[in-house]
């Protein structure tokens, strides 16, 4: 979510491309070569050099995150990305071994007049769970009521609130990262949807703030504490920098001290070990795993191995890597039908393949 996690980022080096190498930022990597289920090490190819050196934790390091009576292991959550986090992404994310994944996100106001779009990207598989829905409205009374319906009926076990969404079509009218530049309405808003959960944990997330010069997050951590949310993730960029630059982690870390409930980090989770590393040096609860995973879903398998105290495999080759592909469209066509199933896809075959020389 942020609304989506999957706008502009940087752009892959031309040179790199030539080699068959794909650059996140100032890292690389290798096209796969290894089978998916090969239990032998990662080849120090497929590793970036920060984490060449990162340990797996070790046995008891890392607690499961715990989101009210939710316990979630490994600590890591699957973020809320628009168009990307529907049921057929969350269930083959699950199939990899994320342990807890959040719808993409649903607009209060649809579910409450009962858009047919809105209802069916807010739809759960029936052999998920827990089921956890990222809510969005700028009303205090329509998501009041659409918790009501959610948790009414049963159909929630964990509700995100986006305040976080960077777009401008959302900021520029007053929702998403914008919200918390108005922290009386922030929490109105909090308070409209903790009031009506019940026993179903609330959790908020949002950015440092709209620019370098208006920096929202502490009073954002703050507001969701007094509220009564059950944890705050902060995706550790400004609106402004969209996805741009390096995340600030350790300002995550200055969070953590700020607040008793638990905190959860966002940004450059790209590699397994980048997580650990977020978590050592800044004492956050767990982490949100938004771009890294697009195309990579098996992102997850890593991050359950290097959690677990092992060391993470090689990843797929490129046969692979179609059977992957393949099995996704499958899972879409089957959740929205053939033509909407296949246009959502298109996006998700650049993904897959763009690490290798020629994509």
């Amino acid at each position: 979510p942020d609304h989506g996690g999957v706008g502009r980022g940087r752009g892959l080096d031309l040179h790199a491309r030539q080699q068959g190498l794909v650059a996140h930022g100032a890292r690389r990597y290798l096209p796969c070569a290894r089978r998916v289920g090969s239990r032998a090490p990662m080849d120090e190819r497929y590793r970036s050099e920060i984490n060449r050196d990162v340990p797996p934790a070790r046995p008891g390091e890392f607690a499961p995150l715990r989101i009210g009576p939710l316990s979630i292991d490994p600590p890591v959550v699957l973020a809320p990305m628009a168009g990307v986090t529907n049921y057929p992404f969350r269930a083959l994310c699950r199939q990899f071994g994320a342990a807890h994944y959040i719808s993409e996100m649903i607009s209060a106001r649809g579910l409450v007049e009962q858009h047919a779009g809105t209802l069916r990207i807010a739809e759960f598989g029936p052999d998920e769970t827990p089921r956890a829905l990222q809510l969005y409205g700028v009303e205090p009374d329509s998501l009041a009521e659409a918790t009501r319906r959610l948790v009414g009926e049963g159909r929630v076990d964990h509700i995100d609130m986006n305040f976080g969404c960077p777009v401008r079509k959302v900021t520029s009218k007053g929702g998403g990262s914008a919200i918390p530049a108005h922290p009386r309405l922030l929490a109105r808003l909090v308070r409209a949807v903790v009031a009506n959960a019940g026993d179903v944990p609330v959790t908020i997330k949002f950015r440092l703030g709209l620019t370098d010069e208006v920096m929202t997050w502490r009073d954002s951590a703050r507001v969701g504490e007094a509220e009564g949310v059950a944890a705050v993730g902060l995706h550790a960029r400004t609106a402004a920098d969209l996805y741009d630059g390096e995340a600030r982690w350790e300002l995550i870390g200055e969070l953590k001290q700020l607040v008793a409930i638990p905190v959860l980090g966002n940004g450059d989770i790209w590699e397994a070990e980048d997580a650990l590393r977020m978590m050592r040096s800044t004492g956050c609860d767990g982490v949100i795993v938004g771009r890294g995973c697009l195309g990579r879903p098996w992102l997850f398998r890593d991050l359950a191995d290097v959690f677990a105290g092992r060391e993470p495999r090689d990843p797929p080759n490129l046969g692979e890597i179609v059977d992957i592909l393949l099995d996704h469209a499958r899972r879409l066509a089957a959740w929205f039908g053939e033509p909407r199933g296949v246009l959502a896809m298109r996006r998700f075959g650049a993904w897959y393949t763009k690490s290798f020389p020629g994509s």
